[in-house]
């Protein structure tokens, strides 16, 4: 259709108009007669319409209420909601996206830092860190197993010191190859207390001061009838300090770490250690035995009975 023979557009008062007249007819439907055709109909609709509005004090031509009329009839201004569909859902999500949209970013954000804090970072740590305790099994441990035991074999002057090392080598590695690094740590603790102990030098003197006893005797409960007598004893490292060292307690069988102890020896010990301390109140002949480098035990220079107490 040319722009000569179209409809002239309305002016916007007159479509508003229209559209109230629509809206009041559809508000009011006591005002439209079914009996009538519709020639008379639309007639009477129109003159009630006419009183509504001049009762507002609003003139409103004769045209738009015809339009208004007509409007009604056509559905002009009716909404009618699209039909249910794919577009439709895109389109109503478009609309609505201020109300979703920052939702839905903060949480896309968010996977996307779970997933490159997942795949990118807890992953990788993971792997590297099985990887090192593979290579710790496989390498480091055993490699400390091997060094600990080359030097209890260069310092020790005792094949007991060997015998042991040996054991506790083949087993560490045993547990290494197994996969049971807390079982090969402890050989290695084994392995270095064991040269530890070799470079130990001290000498074990029966302790004499006023606030310590130098010397007791018990009934053992396994055998009341019996008496059991012991010096009490410190050892004392080259510069003079006293160390602390594991004792096994022959009457709990269990191993405490003590700087003092009682050292079970015959009576004929405990009384000559009596009476040089009751002599002058010094024990003269102090040294029970020295425990030198290279070995594990103390070299005793008095009889012992070989026991030990670490409560009395």
């Amino acid at each position: 259709m040319s722009d000569a023979t179209a409809r002239p557009a309305a002016p916007l008062d007159e479509v508003m108009l229209a559209m109230d007249v629509v809206d009041t007819l559809r508000h009011r439907q006591d005002l439209v007669t079914r009996e009538l055709d519709g020639a008379a109909r639309e007639k009477q609709l129109i003159e009630r319409l006419r009183q509504i509005y001049h009762q507002q004090g609003i003139e409103v031509p004769d045209h738009i209420l015809k339009e208004g009329v007509s409007a009604l009839a056509e559905s002009r201004f009716t909404y009618e909601p699209p039909a249910p569909g794919f577009g439709t859902t895109l389109a109503r999500l478009y609309v609505s996206r201020t109300r979703w949209g920052r939702p839905a970013l903060a949480a896309l954000l968010a996977l996307v830092v779970l997933g490159v804090g997942y795949f990118g970072i807890w992953q990788p740590f993971q792997r590297g860190q099985a990887e090192q305790a593979r290579i710790e099994l496989a390498e480091t441990l055993p490699a400390e197993m091997d060094a600990l035991y080359q030097t209890i074999y260069e310092e020790t002057k005792v094949q007991q010191a060997v015998v042991q090392a040996d054991a506790l080598l083949a087993r560490g590695k045993t547990l290494a190859a197994e996969g049971n690094r807390e079982g090969a740590e402890d050989a290695i603790e084994r392995l270095t207390a064991l040269r530890d102990q070799l470079r130990q030098q001290y000498a074990l003197r029966v302790v004499n001061r006023q606030d310590v006893q130098s010397g007791f005797w018990t009934f053992p409960e396994v055998n009341t009838d019996a008496t059991n007598y012991y010096i009490v004893v410190e050892a004392l490292d080259p510069d003079g300090k006293a160390l602390s060292l594991p004792i096994l307690n022959e009457e709990s069988g269990q191993t405490e770490i003590v700087a003092m102890w009682g050292v079970r020896v015959p009576e004929t010990v405990y009384n000559a250690v009596a009476a040089d301390k009751q002599d002058d109140g010094i024990i003269q002949g102090n040294l029970v035995g020295r425990k030198s480098d290279g070995f594990l035990d103390v070299e005793y220079l008095m009889p012992v009975m070989g026991g030990a107490v670490t409560q009395w």
